[in-house]
């Protein structure tokens, strides 16, 4: 795909996004949001940021996609979005849990290179798939960064109910999107903003696709997997 053909690509699946915007009343802050609400069971979501468009300066441009449940789980699609969310109570309220979200991994890592932190948290983030009571407290105040900053982005879903599997629907949505969006080791196109804090990521795939993802961003750019975006996007409602 060139340049030309991966910018229509682009328009095309920024159009079905203003599609699902409209199917599902609005994009939604995920501070703001809870598992009361109407969420289908499966689905794929699109993360949005302050400050970031697309190249006319207008349209918000996506920095993270992802989806749940490529292998057997019984995870839902809240369950994944809680899960970067953090946690509004418990005994660390506002906190969360980055070990559990590669997306608040991701993010962590940007801000403490981006700012003064302790050395513990610096020499813990990111290290092992558990920890103990004593360093989650000493990380607590990045995850309640991290929080805050998830929390802010507005972001969009759409309902795509398919069994767990990798060569499922909503992998063949997650995948395509990812490597359409990516700008790794590609002409840049809908590039990020000069002050996205994606910059101080630890990640290489990460500042140089201009997303918090990592898999898929080396991928070439597709269009196969728009007309499968499209049939879910008809079948999606929220309102």
């Amino acid at each position: 795909m060139n340049d030309s053909e991966r910018r229509a690509a682009l328009d095309l699946f920024y159009g079905e996004l203003a599609r699902l915007d409209d199917k599902v009343g609005g994009r939604r802050q995920l501070s703001l949001c809870d598992g009361r609400m109407r969420w289908p069971k499966r689905g794929v979501y699109f993360f949005f940021e302050e400050g970031e468009f697309r190249e006319d300066g207008i349209t918000p441009r996506v920095v993270r996609v992802g989806t749940h449940a490529l292998r057997p789980s019984s995870s839902t699609l809240w369950k994944r979005l809680s899960a970067h969310k953090g946690s509004p109570g418990g005994s660390l309220p506002g906190g969360g849990n980055h070990r559990g979200s590669i997306f608040r991994l991701h993010v962590g890592t940007a801000l403490l290179a981006a700012a003064e932190w302790s050395s513990e948290v610096q020499s813990t983030w990111g290290h092992g798939s558990t920890a103990p009571r004593a360093v989650r407290e000493a990380e607590y105040s990045l995850e309640m960064a991290v929080t805050h900053k998830i929390g802010m982005m507005p972001f969009l879903w759409v309902n795509v109910d398919d069994e767990p599997h990798r060569e499922s629907a909503r992998g063949v949505i997650e995948s395509g999107t990812i490597a359409l969006l990516s700008n790794f080791d590609r002409e840049p196109i809908d590039q990020a903003s000069s002050g996205w804090l994606g910059h101080h990521a630890n990640r290489d795939a990460v500042k140089a696709s201009g997303l918090w993802n990592v898999n898929h961003v080396a991928g070439p750019p597709i269009n196969d997997f728009l007309p499968v975006l499209s049939h879910f996007v008809d079948a999606t409602s929220f309102k």
